[in-house]
Parts: structure tokens; sequence; C-alpha cells
């Protein structure tokens, strides 16, 4: 009977159990409503955290003849394949709902969403340094890894690491990410939703004004299309791996690329934007798109919310969480007001750029639940991309020149 239950208890905590568990239980969370704010979708980072902490302070235990593991490198390299998959499904979906007005809108204010991607990685980077310079305890990697965590950029984590003298650095890169990254994503989540209630914005007319200056007549293809199959898969899956393949090409020189995320984005907005390959037609509908964006965005937390739990544990010290927390704010609060009186941004398309400067994925789908419209996502995409560069720039030249 033990043996029986050991072998129940087993199945119970695999990677899939788990991971469905986590995702149910941070809705659960996430639905919880305090004077109108909630965690919406990031509850399931903060369950998933929870998990990661108790992977790391239990990672195994016995009943009767089984052991039960909860934490070995083997299942955190599960979990980051969950967390790719995810980012892969989210990314390509917003690349695609902002693909047919993205370059059918590219105007004077597209380049304040481009200088908005400078503002914030700048000042992320020069906090940063200037942390490093006031702090003769806190290295340039570390100081590298907080930056990455609280701009919670994976390609900048991965930069940082490549720049790292020695596998020491490369750890308190890892390390600093880890500790960082809890604030990075819950602060802007709950910044995008707390600021229309700090200025008393009338969602409802903000919407209906922003959906109609947003309007864009999205041009038919002329000729019947063929279509592969009815949902949509097919362009889904195409834009992925042409994303990958745009993200793997490496500028000579400096050694940069897009990565997969940055290439998925690209090409989801190409192939958003004209809507077919020829006869074939790569439209695909608003309810398919929202559910493969949701869809990913959980699966992103999930795999890499276990994760940094563990990660949290093993390096945390209470002044570089505090640290982290500065520079997830400062950049954060000053793109808002150069956003807000300098650049004139509508509230959702300030809020949107905001995302995209951070590089924040669960922020705009934060951003989206709280605008109630997908057209939050065109200044997302057109800021993400600058940053997306200039993070990884930023990262290299720290850790190679901050001492």
């Amino acid at each position: 009977m033990t043996a029986y239950l050991g072998e129940v208890v087993k199945s119970i905590f695999s990677v899939l159990f788990v991971a469905f568990a986590i995702g149910a239980l941070g809705y659960l969370l996430g639905a919880i409503k305090i004077k109108g704010i909630s965690l919406g979708t990031a509850g399931v980072l903060v369950v998933a955290l929870a998990y990661g902490i108790l992977a790391h302070s239990v990672p195994s235990f016995t009943i009767g003849e089984s052991i039960i593991t909860l934490f070995t490198d083997t299942l955190i390299n599960n979990y980051n394949l969950i967390s790719h998959i995810g980012t892969a499904l989210f990314v390509t979906a917003v690349g695609l709902i902002a693909g047919p007005k993205f370059f059918r809108t590219f105007n004077k204010k597209s380049l304040a969403y481009i200088l908005m991607g400078v503002v914030v990685i700048g000042i992320g980077a020069v906090t940063a340094a200037g942390l490093t310079l006031a702090d003769k305890n806190l290295s340039a990697e570390m100081a590298v890894g907080l930056l990455t965590g609280a701009l919670t950029s994976t390609p900048g984590l991965s930069a940082a690491k490549e720049a790292a003298t020695s596998p020491e650095g490369a750890n308190e890169v890892t390390a600093g990410y880890g500790i960082a990254y809890l604030f990075g994503v819950l602060g802007v989540v709950l910044f995008v939703q707390l600021m229309p209630k700090i200025l008393r914005i009338d969602i409802e007319k903000e919407r209906k004004t922003f959906v109609a200056a947003n309007a864009v007549k999205v041009k038919e293809h002329k000729g019947k299309l063929i279509q592969l199959e009815p949902l949509g898969a097919f362009p889904f899956f195409l834009v992925i791996a042409l994303g990958y393949i745009i993200g793997s090409i490496k500028i000579p020189g400096i050694n940069f690329s897009l990565g997969g995320t940055g290439g998925m984005l690209i090409a989801g907005l190409v192939i958003g934007h004209f809507g077919h390959i020829g006869p074939i037609d790569c439209r695909v509908g608003k309810n398919t798109l929202n559910f493969f964006r949701e869809l990913g965005l959980v699966l992103f937390l999930i795999g890499a919310g276990v994760p940094g739990g563990v990660n949290f544990v093993e390096n945390f010290k209470p002044i570089y969480f505090v640290y982290g927390a500065i520079m997830t704010l400062v950049p954060m609060i000053v793109g808002f007001i150069l956003a807000k009186f300098v650049f004139k941004l509508s509230i959702f398309n300030n809020l949107g750029s905001i995302t995209g400067g951070m590089t924040s994925t669960p922020a705009l789908g934060a951003l989206i639940s709280t605008a109630g419209t997908d057209d939050v996502s065109s200044a997302y995409a057109a800021t993400y991309p600058v940053a997306l560069i200039l993070v990884v720039i930023a990262a290299k030249l720290i850790v190679m020149f901050v001492k």
C-alpha cells in the first residue's frame, strides 16, 4: 500500500502535473482583487516562484520505497523548455496581432516609441553602473544580473554571461537575475494597473478614444487565398520557425543577434502585415490569437517562475533585492513621465511603450486586460526590438568597462 501511494505521489509531482497545477492555482490567486487591483495572470508567477522555493528547500523526500524528487538540474531544464515554448507562443501571437496595423501606423509617434526604448534601457544601465560605483561590494557582473532581472530580459542575461570574464562572474550574473526577476515582473504588472487609477483615468472613455484613433482599414487580398487549415495553426508555426532563423543571424563585429524572441516578433509583424504568402492564407482569427497569447504567457510564467524561485533562495541578499527594485522602478517611472509630458502619448500608448521598454511580457498581458483592447500591443511591438538590442549592448558594456 505504501509503495502504491509512493507511485501515486511521484506521478503527482511530475513536471506536467505540477505545471498545470501551478497554472490553476495561479489563476485562482490572480483573480483575487484588492481595491480593484489584481495580479491577474501574474498570479501564476507567484505560485511558480513559491513552488521553486519549496523545491529548493525540500529537493526530495521518501514515501515507502519511492523517492519523490522536486528539484534536479534535469527538472529545471524541463521547466526552461516550458518557458521557451510559452515565449514562442506569446510573442508570435503579439506579432500577428500587431502586424496588420503596425507598419500602417508607422509615423512620428513611432519615433517616440524608439526613443522610449533608448530612454528606459539607458536609464536602467546608468542606474546599474551608478550603484556599482557607489557600492564597492557590488560587482559589475552582479549589477548586470540584477539589471537583466529587473528588465526580465533573457537575451540580456545571456549576453552578460558571455561577457563575464570568469565562471564565477557568470554565476553572479545568473544569481543577480534570479534575485531581481520577481520584482521585475510584479513591479511592472502592478504599475500598468495602478497608474490609470492614480491618474483617475476613465478607462471606458479612454478605450473608445484609443480604439478610434488606432483604427486602420486593412486591405484585403484580391483573389482567393488557399486556406491550409481553419484555425490558423500553419502561419503560427511558420512564424515561430522563421523567427528562430531571423533571431540566429548575427551582426558581424558586435556579435549581436535578436535571439528567438526578437526574431519571432519581427516575423509575426511582417506576416501579420501581409496576411498571406503568395496564394497561401496566413491570417489568424482573433480568438485563436488571444488563446495562444494567453497560453503562451502562462507557460512562460510557469517555466520561468520555478527556476526563478530556486535561484532566488540560493542567492538572495536584501540589499541586492533593493538594488533590483531600484533598477525596475527608476527607468519605468522616468520613462512614464517623459512619455506623458514630452512625447504626449496617450495613457495606453504610454504604458504599452513602457512594457516594451522594460521587455516585460507579463506586463503586456496585464495591460491588455486593463485596457480591454489588443491595440496596445502596437506600442509594445514598436518599443520592444529597440529595448532588446540596447539591453544586450548595455549588459556587455557594463561588464567590460564598469569596475
